[in-house]
Order: C-alpha cells, then structure tokens, then sequence
C-alpha cells in the first residue's frame, strides 16, 4: 500500500516516517535526556556542522518530538514539521524567520489577541508594519497588498469571528507578488482542513488545542517546506529557545490517535448547539458554518470538510454575557478551545482584550456582547440544558 492511500485515521496511529523503536516497542519511547553523546569528537563537529544526521541537545532536537513533527506534517501533507512550547511559539518563530526592519504582514481581519500583540511588537520594536484586510474578498486583498509586503498571515475561521478566508485565492494572489502565505489552522485541524493543498506555504497550530485535545499541555507546531523549517530550527527556534519538552510531545502523540474520532464529536456537538442557540430568543446572532445561514456556506465547503467544534454567538450586551458566563455549570468559564470539556468565554475582554477597542469592535466585528464557546464532548443534551438555563438568567 502506498503512502497516499492510507486513510486519515491510519495515519494518526500510523505515522509515516517515524522511526522503529530499536526494542520493538509499540507506543513510541519517551527521551528525557537533555543532551545526546556522540560517537566521537569528529562525528561531534560534524553535526554541529550539518554534515552529517544525529542528535545534539534538545534545545536543538529530540527523538520523541522528531516523532511529533514527522506525525504532524504527515497529517497536514507538508514535507516537515517544527515543534515549539507553545502555539505562540510556533507563531512568532515563523514570522521571525520570514520578515525583516521595513517589511510588511498583511493579516486577515481578526486575529487572535497574542498574535495582534506580537505583530504591534515587532511594528514597534523592529519597524515590521502590519495591516488587516478582508482576505475573502480578492480586490479587497489585492488593494491591501504593498511591495513590501512579504508575508500573509491567515486565521480561517477567525478567531472567533468564525469568518473564513479563501485560501487559494490569498495564496495565487501574495504568491504573485512574492510573499508568503501562513495559516493559523487551529480551528479545524488537518482533520478538516489542509492549508497547504491549497497552495498556502506555512501551516501554524497551538497544538494545546484540539491536537492534544485534553487540556494538559501548552504546545505549538508548524508544518511547511523543510528547508525553511530547517532555517527557523537553527536560528529563531534554537536562539530564542521555545522548545517543546519531550513529555509534552509525548502526550501530543497519544493524542493524535483520537483527533479524527474527537473531532468528529466536536463536529457533531456543536451541530447541535448552535441549532439551538440560534433558535433561542435571547441570542441575536450565532456564527458557525455548519448553519443552512451561515454566509460562506461555497467556501466552507470548498475548503473544509466539516463546521469544526467553534461557535460564537451574540447576547444583548457585555452584561448579559457575563451573565451567562456566571451561571454556566457543565460548560467551564475559561480560555482556550478544543479540548474534552466545553469551554466559555469572553473574547472581548479576555483573550482579545489586547486589542484597541476601536479595531477589535469596527475592523474585527468582535461586539461587547459576543461570547465564544468551544463545545466538548460531553453528552450534547447536556451541554444544552446548561446552555439554556444560563441564558435564562439573563
């Protein structure tokens, strides 16, 4: 059987390109060693001088989360992956890597709040400027890119908009220029979409989310052309230090297993709430693409294979939201997303509180009112009856 015949979930228990544990083991071995020793000081100097394969220090690699980074860019089909401690991590060492003083990003119009932090730093700190545009709109895109722009940073769906970007279109439209496309795939993971079929270049994670899908870790990956990964590796990843432990990895591993499984609960679930929330007096407006009335349906279905496990809907003001956040019992008043339990949360002032309110509230859309819920998978009646009786406190 070949390579790309495998199904999806073959290939997150089977992983292609990972070494045979020399023992035999079935689960991969866990390596907690700081520093590797070599054969000789010949072979020393010449894997400080890539000239030849083997580990060094794990700031630099390790074995288990090698394995990490051949599962990760197996599943997204790019040719290498890169782990990191944490999404922001991943995020930061890209950008790093790609742009210099005068350049310029163009971004998708919503960010997540430490993404529009990091790039307000290096506009600050290092003269990298950064703008937003609507990236589903390809005269709009084509309007906002500049000769000195040379990267496209994408969230889609957005966070937590829920607003998707047309990727084959931002990828023909920047490659046309020279810059490079990178895409936040968090969201939806490889499960549901693959950015770099598309024709993007860079694919980022915060694997704390649905990657490692339990809420036990903090990590990042970034899958893309491995000698461009090898690049960041020994330069923003190695330098600055955003290393990714073993044990972290590890658990990412196990993880991997399940992602088709838990994702198509995640699906599944949040389905069903957002049927509900839609329907529910007290509720404005509810943003998910699997919805008959979500205005992207064409690309959704272009780009994506299912709605993903995120939804964001509106109440009548910052009060009423917090309302409903006070008195949720099933689901839990925390940030971040994809993992077993239903998380609530205020994107307004909490994760995208960094953001000046007149861009998060006219550029991003993001309102006073809006909440964002990643839905578990805990019994969907459940999560619905918590739903309603909170909104009924309103």
């Amino acid at each position: 059987m070949k390579k790309d015949e495998k199904g999806f979930s073959t290939r997150s228990i089977h992983p292609d390109g990972v070494e045979k544990d020399v023992y035999g083991a079935l689960v991969p071995p866990l390596y907690l060693s700081s520093t590797f020793v070599f054969p000789s000081a010949e072979a020393g100097g010449a894997r400080f001088a890539g000239e030849e394969p083997g580990m060094i220090y794990s700031r630099i690699a390790n074995p288990t989360v090698q394995a990490l980074e051949t599962a990760v860019a197996g599943l997204e089909g790019g040719e290498a992956g890169l782990a990191f401690g944490s999404g922001m991590g991943a995020i930061s060492a890209v950008l790093l890597a790609l742009v210099e003083s005068g350049d310029h990003v163009l971004c998708s119009d919503g960010l997540y709040g430490c993404t529009y932090g990091f790039l307000s730093l290096l506009k600050r700190k290092f003269k990298v400027d950064f703008s937003l545009a609507d990236l589903a709109d390809e005269e709009a895109v084509r309007r906002a890119m500049r000769p000195e722009t040379k990267v496209v940073y994408v969230e889609t769906p957005i966070n937590p908009t829920m607003k998707l970007v047309d990727l084959e279109m931002v990828a023909r439209v920047a490659h046309e220029q020279g810059a490079q496309v990178v895409v936040d795939n968090t969201f939806l993971t490889p499960y549901l979409q693959r950015p770099l079929a598309h024709g993007c270049d860079v694919v980022v994670h915060s694997a704390t989310k649905y990657l490692g899908g339990h809420g036990d870790l903090i990590a990042g990956v970034a899958v893309g052309r491995k000698a461009f990964l090898d690049e960041v590796r020994m330069s923003t990843l190695k330098d600055i230090g955003a290393v990714l432990s073993p044990m972290d990895a590890w658990l990412i591993l196990r993880g991997l297993k399940t992602l088709p499984l838990r994702m198509e609960r995640h699906c599944e679930n949040a389905q069903q709430v957002a049927a509900f929330l839609q329907g529910h007096p007290k509720v404005k407006r509810v943003r998910f693409p699997g919805l008959d009335d979500f205005p992207q349906q064409e690309l959704a279905a272009k780009q994506m294979t299912g709605p993903g496990g995120m939804i964001s809907f509106e109440v009548e003001s910052l009060e009423a939201g917090r309302t409903v956040m006070d008195h949720v019992q099933v689901a839990k008043l925390a940030v971040s997303l994809g993992e077993t339990t239903t998380l609530i949360q205020h994107p307004a002032t909490m994760t995208h509180s960094v953001i000046p309110a007149e861009v998060r509230q006219q550029e991003m859309g993001i309102a006073d009112g809006l909440i964002r819920l990643s839905v578990g998978l805990e019994d969907v009646a459940d999560v619905i009856r918590d739903l309603e009786q909170a909104l009924e406190k309103i």
